[in-house]
């Protein structure tokens, strides 16, 4: 190595410092009110975040709720239709109805306080979020998609359908068809 290469290796840069600059009371500030904005926006994101788990965990129980309370439809349309036939049984049949109506009138209360209730059919036209038609009735006249008999009643639970309403549905007569 030549000499001059070894005065090259041996200089060493002397680091650039630059000076450091005191901030100004307006930096200060604008700093400020950065992190006071960083600090109401993950405040607010925070209180959204808490809100909208709140809300999901409301939105879970009531479907749990729907859910168990769907499955006591069933059992409660079949009390309705073994205690329908209330005239023809006997003396001591009877008594032992009078207690089968106490427990289905409590069921429907148990229905009611969980916010689900039946609703009515007949006489208003065919909705498809709220019927199912299970028979079709041809008219020669009148209104078509009218509901003119419920077999199975329809519940709901606030605005959401729990079952559909099964029915008999009108439909108007066309000339030349035949009954198939």
């Amino acid at each position: 190595m030549s000499e001059e290469e070894i005065k090259e290796e041996e200089k060493i840069e002397e680091p650039v410092v630059e000076e450091l600059q005191e901030p100004t009371a307006e930096d200060l500030e604008a700093q400020i009110k950065e992190y006071q904005n960083k600090y109401l926006g993950a405040l607010a994101e925070t209180e959204n975040a808490k809100k909208r788990m709140q809300k999901e965990k409301i939105d879970s129980m009531q479907y749990a709720i729907d859910n168990i309370m769907g499955d006591l439809l069933l059992p409660l349309d079949n009390f309705e239709k073994a205690l329908s036939f209330k005239e023809q049984m006997s003396e001591e049949v009877r008594n032992w109805a009078m207690g089968f109506e106490m427990i289905l009138s409590q069921l429907k209360e148990s229905l009611e306080s969980n916010g689900i209730t039946p609703f009515d059919s007949v006489g208003k036209r065919f909705d498809p979020t709220m019927h199912e038609a299970v028979e079709v009735e041809e008219i020669s006249e009148g209104e078509e998609n009218m509901i003119v008999k419920e077999f199975v009643r329809g519940y709901k639970s606030k605005e959401r359908i729990l079952r559909p309403a099964k029915v008999k549905v009108t439909k108007i007569k066309v000339e030349g068809e035949e009954n198939e």
